[in-house]
């Protein structure tokens, strides 16, 4: 897993159906990055549910989140427009966890995202990353964390 005082590796992902999101485009803002196992299951239902509600606190610190995992680009739509989520969920699935593999926290054998946080400064370094079991929901705690020590 990437570690602090690490440039965060560029990538370019769907965020919908028809549009991409390049992580350098947010050169400039803080960057919440939430890998997460899998649309749908109860925890990261949860844990992107938390996200939602707290969106206006990250936007305080001037922090973009965006949720990343390897379903379809329709699955996130699908995901994403049942729980009335505010921010992109970002998918990595063709070639399936290429950029989960970069950030070092794709599991080969479950052919899913481990549950990893990172927030990113304004120029694009790691200044933070935590590596949570699958089963729990790691909160928002430790972002907010980071980010007030950015400010």
């Amino acid at each position: 897993m990437l570690q602090e005082n690490t440039i965060a590796p560029n990538f370019t992902l769907f965020a919908t159906p028809d549009q991409k999101i390049e992580l350098s485009e947010f050169i400039g803002k803080n960057v919440i990055l939430a890998f997460y196992p899998a649309d749908w299951s109860p925890v990261c239902s949860d844990q992107m549910a938390l996200y939602n509600e707290v969106l206006n606190i990250f936007k305080k610190y001037d922090a973009e989140i965006f949720g990343i995992s390897v379903d379809s680009k329709w699955c996130h739509l699908a995901f994403s427009e049942s729980r009335k989520l505010h921010f992109p969920l970002l998918s990595d699935f063709e070639p399936k966890g290429e950029v989960t593999t970069k950030f070092g926290v794709y599991d080969n054998e479950k052919g899913e995202c481990r549950r990893a946080l990172f927030v990113i400064d304004k120029v694009g370094m790691i200044r933070w990353s935590y590596l949570s079991p699958t089963a729990i929901n790691p909160g928002a705690d430790g972002i907010l964390k980071a980010l007030k020590l950015l400010k």
